[in-house]
């Protein structure tokens, strides 16, 4: 019998090794010809263990790549030119920037604290005029103290369609912020404070 000590085996697939005059069954995987993107996932070889060790200890990364491609793959920021999805245009609804907005990633880091600097010292219009926890609500929906009735449905919503995973493709991963934006509409909507 195999053992299962090997982290990636796929048992009862009934699929055999892709190395020629093997009979071994093809229970790990390796790259294939095509690697998943947008158009779709990717195919695989299937390898027994003996294979898939010689398959990856042969497996060259930069195959096909020029010298500078491949010098630009092994930088420290490789793939700062390309945007990721909380920092699309559409993704700073609470104020977060967008990397391609920078040269720098510290400047981007940078714009963002001094967001939160700003929220915190309440320099956003009538912030006394909310108890704490209101304040708290505000800054967690990046309200300011001026906001009114009208504004916090507006944000609300604004924030409740970015964050839904129904508006995300199914991704759950921003189920807790939302949960907050929830929370923090349901203070402030009860509150006397607001105009």
């Amino acid at each position: 019998m195999a053992s299962n000590r090997f982290h990636g085996r796929f048992d009862g697939e009934g699929r055999p090794c892709q190395h020629p005059f093997c009979d071994e069954p093809g229970e790990f995987r390796a790259p294939g010809s095509r690697v998943a993107s947008f158009d779709g996932p990717g195919e695989w070889r299937w390898f027994c263990l003996e294979h898939v060790r010689a398959f990856n200890a042969g497996y060259d990364w930069f195959e096909g790549m020029s010298a500078d491609e491949i010098l630009e793959a092994q930088s420290p920021v490789a793939g700062w030119g390309r945007q990721s999805r909380i920092y699309r245009a559409d993704a700073g609804a609470d104020g977060v920037p967008r990397w391609a907005d920078f040269d720098d990633p510290l400047d981007a880091i940078g714009a963002r604290a001094a967001e939160i600097r700003k929220r915190a010292a309440g320099n956003n219009g009538n912030w006394h005029r909310f108890a704490p926890r209101e304040r708290e609500a505000l800054n967690e929906m990046g309200l300011g103290g001026d906001t009114d009735r009208r504004t916090l449905r507006r944000r609300y919503s604004e924030l409740v369609r970015r964050y839904h995973p129904d508006r995300n493709g199914g991704d759950r991963s921003h189920e807790s912020r939302l949960r907050r934006v929830v929370e923090a509409y349901q203070v402030l909507r009860k509150s006397t404070a607001m105009g």
